[in-house]
């Protein structure tokens, strides 16, 4: 199949999904084509079925906000007619919905089919898409996707719940191609970040309000009285000076590392002990799921789409958001004792390997098919 994807090319998980379903499909001998307005970050261009369309729009004195939606609709008209794309998939639904309904409409006035698969992330349901600025146009362009799908059970129930969906939407979880995790690295290099008897800990994020990072520094606050560790937090957003100096007051900030957006997550899994994830929603937790595959017990919330994610006893513990004590308290108890701690690293990874990309891709596949013979009748 000739697929185009449309996706967001940031450190987000929706984008980060994106990447690895095009690779992934690229290697089932598929011909993908990214088009957005910036190479993915995820995007090593080194596969022959791989290719990347820039999306620009150009700047007019005349517009306060420059037209991206006009662009990539007009962007995926000609790609499609170029390449003879056969199905467009989009990821979050704003813009890139609408945008990928107006390229349809526009294809079909020229006796061009394309169907359109739409992925729901998150934020784009719950957040933004449900504003009553948005919600018309996000629900007319679910209802007109070839298929839709959700990364969660709990962002199909939220979707379901904010608008008036009349569309089948198929749950289809994020996925991680687990090899790329097996024996990554012979070496850590963990002494460049803690000493022998120093626990490491670990949270990533676009460190915004939902996220509750603040909630992060609590809970190792409360480890470090307990045992000597360290906190390593990735990413950047708004509230990372707040959190900096939240770290001064508590006289902890040599002991928290801030190292901003890295290409290197995997590396700092690789010397993780333990995860903290206590946001007030995550439609799935695709971090999460990649410090599981590194064999990295998760200390979380219940929000959303985690408990789908990490199970309660086994890959570590959920607690009700903003539960700092009890999170602290099952953090603790994981750290404490290296044979629990073992036990439950072990059942981290083996907890992952439900999310393998070998058994979600094809669930992708299958739509793909269904869409098309849909389309020809």
């Amino acid at each position: 199949m000739k697929i185009a994807i449309v996706c967001y090319p940031t450190f987000g998980g929706s984008g980060v999904v994106a990447t690895e379903l095009g690779i992934a499909l690229a290697e089932h001998g598929h011909e993908i084509h990214f088009i957005t307005y910036k190479q993915p970050v995820r995007l090593q261009l080194l596969h022959h079925n791989v290719h990347y369309h820039e999306v620009s729009v150009p700047s007019y004195p005349l517009f306060h906000y420059q037209p991206y939606e006009l662009a990539l609709s007009s962007k995926l008209v000609d790609m499609a007619k170029l390449y003879e794309i056969e199905i467009v998939h989009v990821h979050y639904a704003i813009p890139h919905a609408y945008a990928g309904y107006m390229a349809k409409k526009m294809l079909a006035e020229e006796g061009i089919t394309m169907p359109m698969v739409t992925t729901l992330h998150g934020t784009d349901i719950t957040l933004v898409g449900s504003h009553p600025f948005y919600k018309p146009a996000v629900t007319f362009s679910i209802n007109n996707s070839d298929a839709v799908t959700s990364v969660s059970q709990s962002l199909k129930e939220d979707t379901l719940r904010l608008f008036n969906i009349k569309k089948e939407i198929n749950v289809v979880p994020n996925f991680i191609d687990i090899q790329k995790y097996e024996n990554l690295y012979s070496d850590c290099e963990r002494e460049l970040i803690a000493a022998d008897d120093e626990k490491i800990i670990t949270h990533i994020s676009n460190i915004r309000k939902v996220k509750r990072v603040d909630n992060v520094i609590e809970i190792f606050e409360r480890i470090q009285n307990e045992m000597p560790a360290k906190l390593v937090i990735v990413g950047d957003g708004p509230e990372k000076k707040s959190l900096e100096i939240l770290c001064e007051k508590k006289g902890i900030r040599d002991n928290v590392l801030f190292v901003g957006n890295s290409h290197e997550v995997d590396k700092i899994l690789c010397f993780s002990d333990l995860f903290i994830l206590p946001s007030e929603h995550e439609s799935f937790g695709l971090v999460a799921l990649e410090a599981m595959a590194c064999g990295i017990p998760v200390i979380s919330s219940n929000a959303g789409g985690l408990p789908e994610v990490n199970i309660h006893g086994e890959s570590g513990y959920l607690s009700a958001v903003g539960d700092i004590d009890l999170m602290a308290k099952n953090a603790i108890k994981i750290l404490k004792n290296d044979k629990v701690h073992q036990e439950f690293k072990r059942k981290a990874k083996e907890n992952a390997h439900r999310f393998e990309t070998k058994l979600i891709v094809p669930l992708y596949e299958k739509i793909y098919e269904e869409c098309l013979t849909k389309a020809k009748g």
